[in-house]
């Protein structure tokens, strides 16, 4: 997408800014059912807690990463959160709890 048409770029941006927020709710959703009852707050603060450490730590590790391999590999960098979210929700997935 690097170089590409900035109408088509603005939309890919806008469909994958509207896509992604829809993941917060299943992840919400899996640690509410799947977590001791008794903990399910404690677990939800700890689940937004580390995802808002995880974007502070994002933030400021793309310019860095930039600056040592420009902006197109900075970027794929960030593919390895959804690849670790995928295979997560599929270990659960296989718990005989989430069924």
């Amino acid at each position: 997408m690097f170089g590409a048409n900035p109408i088509l770029l603005t939309m890919v941006a806008l469909i994958w800014g509207f896509a992604i927020v829809a993941d917060s709710a299943q992840f919400s959703a899996a640690v509410s059912e799947l977590c001791k009852k008794d903990y399910t707050g404690t677990a939800l603060t700890v689940q937004a807690s580390l995802g808002f450490l995880l974007t502070l730590v994002t933030i400021r590790l793309i310019p860095t990463l930039e600056g040592l391999f420009g902006w197109q590999s900075a970027f794929a960098f960030l593919a390895i959160g959804p690849l670790i979210g995928i295979w997560a929700m599929g270990s659960l997935r296989r718990l005989p709890e989430s069924s």
